[in-house]
Order: structure tokens, then C-alpha cells, then sequence
């Protein structure tokens, strides 16, 4: 519980004291938008990691040499809030998760996600949701990575089970034809949704799988792109259950 009231004051605390830097961020990017938003990006990378320090997490990370110079779609497996910290305090380039459209509603919080490209779903409207996707296809057009967890939603369901993925995000890769970079995570739940309010010290793993290229994907697998990293996903973390 302890680390829990700790977590919950620094981030408090770090949206009410970094609302002056959103200022400065904004005015320095009406002169250099590309150093606002490295700039951003090392913010909320610095945040995170704290949260992270205060949590006591171990991540054992696998693959990260599989991760090309060039903007890619992640697609990862989803089991906890903290898959979100995990994994974007490592990213090395511009890269914007998308969220659903729920967390627009906290202010500061989503202001510093808009600064650093996340997009926001709106998971009941299917129009809606076209936009954002179309939007992630311009950011990778524009060098900005992607990160999206296709189950949609977190799924509270046995450690290695996974949620359906859903097609509509993989139209990121295939109609850009950037690499997809699959991440596995294991443990992740264990962190904290397992046993709510309390967080635990805890030993997860990340293992970022090899890059897929859809245009030198037979046509059949094309087609069903989902289900081919679905199932590259779901052999990776019941390979690495024996590593927690």
C-alpha cells in the first residue's frame, strides 16, 4: 500500500509542477518542433521511470537489438497499466500509443499525452476509430513510431491467455508497409492488478520479437496478420513463463 500512496503523490506531483514546462514546451516548439518533442518524450520517459524505481519492478528485456532505425507499429499483449511504463520508457525514437479516448478526460495528463503523439480511440464508434487509425498510418509516414495493444482491452484473464486481437490496427502496417515489432510481456499483472491496491516488487519480462514485414508476407498470412502475431505473441510468453 505503501508504494501505492507513493506512486499516486509523485504523479500528482509531477502534473501540477510540470504544467509551467508544457508552456515552455509549447513556445519552443513554435521555433523547433523536433527538439519539443524529444524534449517531451525524455520528460514523460523520466516520469515513468520513476514510477517504475518506486514500484520496485525487475524487467528482464529481450530482443531490443530487433528494433530497426525507422519508424515501426509495436504491437504488444496487455495485462496491466504499468505494460504502458515498460514499454515506452524504452522507446529510443518518437513514438505515440493509442489509448481509448476515456483517458482524454484528464487534463494535464492529457496534455502530456498529446505532446508525445498519443491517439485516442473511440472504441464505440467505428467511424471514429477509421480517424485514428488513419492518423497513426501519418505518423508513421512522418517518422513516428506506433504502439498499439490490439486486444482492446486489458485482459484480467489467466497469465498466459490472451484476448482476440482485433485487425483494424494491423492496417497501420500493411497499407505504410512498416515493420511490425511484436512485445511479449510476462508478469505484468503481477505488479499490481492482481492484488489491488498494493504493488509489489516483481520480476517481468519483455522480449521484443523480430520485425515483420507485411509486403514479404505470403498473401494468406497477409491477410490474417492479426492472428499470425497473435500467435507469434502467445508462443513468446509461454516460452518465457519459466524466466519469472
Amino acid at each position: 500500500m505503501f508504494r501505492f500512496i507513493c506512486i499516486v503523490i509523485f504523479l500528482i506531483a509531477f502534473l501540477i509542477l510540470t504544467i509551467p514546462v508544457l508552456i515552455v514546451e509549447w513556445i519552443i516548439g513554435k521555433f523547433n518542433p523536433y527538439a519539443r518533442d524529444i524534449s517531451s518524450l525524455r520528460i514523460v520517459q523520466w516520469g515513468f521511470r520513476m514510477i517504475l524505481k518506486i514500484t520496485g519492478v525487475r524487467a528482464t528485456v529481450i530482443g531490443e537489438e530487433n528494433i530497426p532505425d525507422e519508424p515501426v507499429l509495436f504491437v504488444g499483449n496487455h495485462r496491466s497499466y504499468f505494460d504502458i511504463l515498460l514499454t515506452y520508457s524504452r522507446c529510443r525514437r518518437l513514438t505515440g500509443y493509442i489509448a481509448k479516448k476515456e483517458m482524454e478526460r484528464y487534463l494535464t495528463l492529457t496534455s502530456w499525452m498529446k505532446r508525445v503523439y498519443c491517439l485516442f480511440l473511440d472504441r464505440k464508434n467505428p467511424k471514429e476509430g477509421l480517424k485514428t487509425i488513419l492518423q497513426a498510418i501519418d505518423y508513421i509516414k512522418n517518422g513516428i513510431s506506433v504502439c498499439v495493444f490490439p486486444e482492446g482491452t486489458r485482459n484480467d484473464g489467466e497469465e498466459l491467455s490472451m484476448l482476440p486481437f482485433r485487425d483494424g490496427a494491423f492496417k497501420i502496417s500493411t497499407k505504410t508497409g512498416c515493420p511490425i515489432i511484436p512485445i511479449s510481456m510476462n508478469n505484468t499483472a503481477e505488479i499490481f492488478e492482481n492484488h489491488l491496491p498494493r504493488i509489489r516488487k516483481t520480476h517481468v519480462v519483455i522480449e521484443y520479437g523480430k520485425p515483420i514485414y507485411p509486403d514479404q508476407l505470403d498473401k494468406d498470412t497477409k491477410r490474417h496478420i492479426g492472428d499470425y502475431v497473435e500467435n507469434i505473441i502467445s508462443e513468446t510468453i509461454h516460452k518465457n513463463a519459466d524466466l519469472v
